[in-house]
């Protein structure tokens, strides 16, 4: 993503909203709001033009439910190697909207009930790479995904000390190829490590692994990492 400022493309069918999601991010001088839209065709076709750093969008509008849409941006950027990430921004606390967004590619979710200062934390987060969602979201989300599975340890006690660096840092949503150079070590024995942290935790993905370590302190199932 941009090292100076991070452009912004807003999704959403309501006027009032976008207007007011635009003039509080483009207050911000880390952020550029450089695109709107309320269809989802038309927000396909901006986030393949103006290659934007975030995707902020509503999951439903006028024109129907916005998982294909979600899917469509996040390939797109991936076989272009753009960097963007899709964070969508909703009404909706649904489970089932949540964990299907999530699974569509999604790399955050946030209600827009938040407070204006929780969601510019969130995007700052994002732009970093972070997973983000809004906090009471995350525990049924890891409950979601690992349904039917054994049950997830408590904590990271079952990780080695280099696990635990190297799940801090696909928390922190950094690739093989980051942590590797991070940690002076190989692609190769980053997998290897991936592979035994999803084994240990009862996990079946990165995105899986990074909610379990970034849910909320105290939280059932809660472990030893603050909520960021």
């Amino acid at each position: 993503m941009g090292s100076s400022c991070c452009t912004v493309l807003l999704i959403d069918d309501h006027p009032l909203f976008r207007l007011g999601a635009s003039q509080l991010i483009a207050a911000q001088k880390d952020f550029e709001v450089v695109g709107e839209a309320a269809q989802f065709d038309d927000g396909v076709a901006l986030a393949e033009s103006l290659k934007p750093d975030l995707i902020l969008m509503e999951l439903r509008l006028a024109d129907g439910p916005g998982l294909d849409a979600l899917a469509q941006m996040v390939e797109t950027a991936q076989e272009a190697a753009q960097g963007t990430s899709v964070i969508v921004l909703t009404a909706s606390n649904s489970e089932e909207d949540v964990v299907h967004a999530v699974r569509a590619g999604a790399k955050g979710y946030l209600l827009k009930g938040c407070e204006p200062d929780e969601i510019l934390q969130k995007l700052r987060l994002a732009a970093k790479g972070h997973t983000v969602f809004t906090e009471p979201l995350m525990d049924f989300l890891l409950g979601a995904m690992r349904d039917g599975k054994p049950p997830t340890p408590d904590n990271a006690d079952c990780l080695t000390t280099r696990e635990r660096q190297i799940l801090d840092l696909i928390a922190a949503g950094q690739s093989n190829k980051h942590i590797a150079r991070e940690l002076s070590i190989s692609d190769g024995t980053v997998k290897v490590h991936v592979k035994n942290i999803l084994r240990k935790l009862n996990l079946r993905s990165r995105l899986e692994a990074a909610v379990w370590a970034l849910r909320p302190r105290g939280a059932s199932g809660s472990g030893d990492r603050p909520p960021q």
